[in-house]
């Protein structure tokens, strides 16, 4: 069987689809390799939320196929749902594969472990076919559609096309992401994708669907697998690839507050949080991230009631200017947004507040940024997520003709990064004196030090080295850079816990707040 190798770009979501790609082609017998330079196949998945991304994602290929030229390429992701054509067309790419196929990816993965059946795929989907253009010929692959590349003075390609309506799609393509912060210390678990808002910038819904959920009772299967240290690795993988117990599991999505409203009977996102709490031994529970009108008073609440939800909110603002956030067709306006922060730090006054800012959008004006400016510094963040705005085809944004120059967008998307650092800096200051429970990561061989995390988002340095993946009562003394300094007070002892009454744990942390 081939070898194989994930190269991975984007957001949670896109690595919790990486993560399940991984999942079927180990099943399948394939065998996973430590490298891009030392696979038979790798997989670029893809990010398009910025031309950025896009332009990261081709580089990564041209180097790929530079390096090893006799590597077959299969690309996938958003991108590729978005413009297969133009990924099709970079030198080793042998497929791509949108969104509405990425399941069939190990069937492609078989068939381009021989020369002959990688040889005989030489079909193409134009962009025609995209718009319903029901003229152009087809044939079946693995019961799919593939569409031949149209005659013409067209240059041709070297990949082979496969993708489809997105919207058509109802799989959810999901397993826990066993790396990001910490090195598998911090699963993620994907439990809801796509999404059925449409603000006029963004180009996610079209290239991943409507919103969609995983069952609850598998969200409880897999945080209890993941709790146990069970993973998705086949029979035989070697024991120093297995996590241990997780303790903080992530739960990510696309629109996270949009979860379960698909199912029947209807879900409510809160209530799922509520199952996993009563039904499941988890020591901490942390959201991704969740939209401003999705942070009601029962969520915060809730996170307000137990210590084993993580003190994180980070939730997008986009811009402060109403006039903006109008044009952006996001469905609140500043008024709204600042209701919603101030209830969170009314009833935790030390959470982490996290927020999105695009700067640039067509037609910000610099009154508009002065508001956005304003609204920011009058409420308190804990960090910002600054985006340039970048045009992103197919959307309504894209239409418009009022474009912000490119050196005004640097110049604002400069100040509100310097605004964010201020905060986060002013919350790291807040936080010295205080003892903090934080999970320790894998830490650095070489380093005199352990890095963790706390609860409510604080990159923490512990003195001494310390394992991975470990409670630790920790006094804070001092802010170093992007972290906070501290001394151990004392180590909880990481015995197996057990669901108490009302599923609290026992044995549990106490209260950092």
């Amino acid at each position: 069987m081939p070898s194989f190798f994930i190269e991975q770009f984007g957001c949670r979501a896109t690595q919790a689809d990486g993560a399940a790609l991984e999942r079927q082609l180990l099943d399948r017998g394939c065998n996973s390799a430590s490298t891009a330079a030392t696979a038979d196949i790798v997989v670029v998945n893809t990010c398009t939320v910025t031309a950025s991304a896009d332009a990261q994602a081709r580089d990564a290929i041209k180097k790929l196929h530079a390096a090893n030229p006799a590597v077959r390429v299969v690309v996938t992701g958003c991108y590729a749902q978005r413009a297969p054509d133009e990924l099709a067309a970079l030198p080793g790419v042998a497929w791509v594969v949108g969104n509405s196929h990425k399941p069939q990816i190990p069937q492609l993965v078989d068939s381009l472990s021989t020369a002959a059946s990688c040889e005989s795929a030489n079909d193409f989907f134009p962009a025609a076919a995209l718009h319903g253009d029901s003229t152009v010929p087809f044939h079946s692959f693995a019961g799919e559609q593939l569409y031949p590349q149209r005659r013409g003075n067209a240059a041709p390609r070297l990949g082979k096309i496969l993708i489809g309506n997105i919207f058509d799609r109802t799989e959810f393509l999901s397993a826990p992401v066993l790396g990001g912060e910490g090195n598998h210390t911090r699963p993620t678990l994907k439990i809801q994708d796509g999404c059925d808002s449409r603000c006029s910038y963004c180009v996610i819904p079209f290239v991943r669907g409507r919103s969609r959920s995983l069952p609850p009772d598998t969200v409880i299967q897999e945080i209890q697998r993941l709790i146990v240290g069970q993973t998705f690795l086949s029979v035989g993988t070697p024991s120093s690839l297995v996590p241990s117990p997780a303790r903080e599991i992530v739960l990510s999505g696309i629109n996270l507050g949009a979860y379960g409203r698909d199912l029947s009977p209807r879900v409510e996102f809160e209530d799922l949080l509520r199952r996993v709490l009563d039904e499941t031994s988890i020591e901490r529970l942390r959201i991704s991230s969740i939209e401003p009108l999705d942070v009601t008073r029962d969520l915060v609440e809730l996170f307000a009631s137990t210590d084993r939800m993580a003190q994180h909110f980070h939730t997008p603002l986009q811009s402060g200017s109403d006039r903006i956030l109008a044009a952006m067709h996001r469905w609140y306006r500043a008024e709204h947004y600042a209701r919603r922060v101030a209830l969170i730090r009314e009833r935790l006054p030390h959470a982490a507040i996290g927020a999105d800012v695009i700067t640039g959008f067509p037609g910000e004006t610099e009154d508009d940024h002065a508001a956005t400016t304003a609204f920011i510094e009058g409420l308190p963040f804990t960090y910002l997520h600054v985006f340039s705005f970048s045009t992103r085809p197919g959307t309504k944004a894209s239409a418009l003709s009022n474009e912000v120059p490119g050196g005004v967008i640097k110049r604002r998307a400069r100040d509100l990064r310097a605004l964010g650092e201020a905060k986060a800096a002013a919350f790291r200051q807040s936080q010295l004196g205080r003892t903090l429970r934080v999970l320790t990561l894998r830490r650095d061989a070489d380093s005199r030090s352990t890095p963790a995390l706390s609860s409510n988002y604080l990159k923490v340095r512990i003195s001494g080295a310390h394992s991975a993946n470990q409670w630790l009562d920790v006094g804070i003394s001092v802010k170093e850079g992007n972290y906070l300094l501290a001394e151990p007070v004392s180590l909880t002892a990481n015995a197996v816990v057990a669901a108490g009454a009302g599923g609290q744990p026992l044995g549990h942390p106490g209260s950092i707040r």
